[in-house]
């Protein structure tokens, strides 16, 4: 059984060959990267049977071959490139009547591949993986079969087991891992396909809901202003609600844009602490109709780069949520430290917490804490600011006693000096 257990080590190192190839496709995935992992599973298989093959008589070099030559041949449509390859390296070992035989063979099957490639990747998987096991079977009778008749003596039962059990046994190992292969890689492709058209129709949804509300009113209070009876007073209320939801509309439309490109509109120096301010006070009246508390720990003046307008929605749209989750009222905290490099700011509420699944899902297309009330907007659109600020964003949560988020933004020597000498 010396060319049986020869075959059995030429397959193991073929086996290795092809997960190293597949592993590549897996991690790529890429199907448009089969055919060049297969022209290369095929020439890198070819060279490996070549180097570590058997030499039965003189005139005889065998070896697997016949499974890289159909994996080129019929997985990627390069019989003829892999047959030329394989008539080369057969020359190496002498030009022969094993050479000359074996170069007919090559030449016609590689042709004969080469030929019904297109039909063959025409067909389902379980019908490509039995025709390539036939194939290979087929194929394997004529090696053996011609040495046989040549040395006009029994080659016995070990040469027959290899190539007609063996090697048709390799072909549908093989066939099998390169069908599960590619299956596994238009699942993933067909699942980020459809991810991605989720989120699109999501989105949709966002933009309808959020849109239709303020535009329904103010259609409703334009119908209203249409009536020549109404006084002047009541017509300047409508028209001054039609603005106020006008405007709603507007933001709506702002955050997708922001959304979509997060860009700095313009980059200034902001004294950290009064733009902070600023934003408490646009949310204190919210505050305090849901009985939130809003508490600020900072001493020194600290600044930062960035956008003013883009620094205030951000930070409304963080401690409006903070507002929000404590439905029986609380307390809000913003924190304000720095170092020697970062500036630390931390918004820390009493409400109701969230789990960890909940925290990693946070800034993802429509997903929102509150249910059907929310959109996710508000939450995404600051995540994108504070990239754009080339800031850093660390979220902490306990159920049942709050939740902490802590943004740190880069400072610059420069920016203290400046600070410095305004103080002055």
């Amino acid at each position: 059984m010396e060319i049986t257990l020869h075959f059995f080590f030429n397959l193991s190192l073929i086996i290795i060959v092809l997960f190293f190839c597949m592993l590549w496709i897996g991690m790529s995935n890429k199907l448009q990267s089969f055919k060049n992992t297969a022209i290369a599973f095929s020439i890198v298989s070819i060279i490996v049977c070549f180097i570590f093959n058997y030499r039965l008589f003189e005139e005889f070099v065998i070896d697997l071959r016949i499974i890289p030559i159909m994996v080129g041949g019929l997985y990627a449509g390069i019989g003829p490139i892999v047959g030329l390859l394989t008539i080369i390296l057969r020359g190496l070992y002498g030009f022969n009547i094993g050479y000359f035989a074996t170069s007919i063979f090559i030449i016609v099957i590689s042709l004969i591949f080469w030929r019904i490639f297109p039909w063959f990747l025409k067909l389902s998987a379980r019908q490509r993986i039995i025709f390539f096991t036939g194939m290979t079977f087929i194929v394997s009778f004529f090696p053996p079969l011609f040495m046989d008749i040549y040395q006009k003596d029994n080659l016995g039962f070990d040469i027959y087991f290899a190539y007609l059990l063996l090697q048709p046994i390799g072909a549908l190992i093989i066939s099998i891992t390169i069908e599960i292969t590619c299956k596994t890689v238009k699942l993933h492709q067909h699942l980020v396909k459809a991810e991605r058209l989720e989120v699109v129709e999501k989105m949709a949804a966002a933009i309808s809901h959020e849109i239709r509300n303020p535009l329904t009113s103010a259609i409703g209070f334009v119908q209203l202003m249409q009536d020549e009876t109404i006084s002047k007073d009541k017509s300047d209320q409508y028209l001054s609600i039609l603005k106020s939801e006008l405007f709603s509309a507007e933001k709506v439309i702002r955050n997708f844009l922001t959304l979509s490109k997060p860009e700095l509109p313009t980059v200034e120096t902001l004294n950290v602490n009064s733009e902070l301010q600023f934003v408490i006070n646009k949310l204190q009246p919210a505050a305090t109709r849901s009985l939130v508390s809003i508490q600020t720990k900072w001493t020194e003046s600290v600044w930062i780069h960035g956008d003013r307008q883009s620094f205030h929605q951000c930070f409304i749209n963080i401690i409006k949520n903070s507002i929000e989750a404590m439905e029986n009222g609380g307390t809000v905290t913003v924190e304000v430290e720095s170092t020697s490099t970062n500036i630390d700011i931390r918004v820390q509420d009493t409400g109701k917490g969230m789990t960890q699944e909940q925290i990693e899902h946070l800034g993802e297309p429509y997903y929102s804490t509150k249910g059907e009330m929310g959109t996710g907007l508000g939450v995404m659109v600051a995540f994108n600011i504070v990239r754009a600020m080339k800031g850093k964003i660390n979220i902490k949560s306990e159920i049942g006693k709050g939740t902490s988020f802590e943004f740190s933004f880069p400072i610059e020597e420069q920016q203290r000096e400046k600070a410095s000498s305004y103080n002055n």
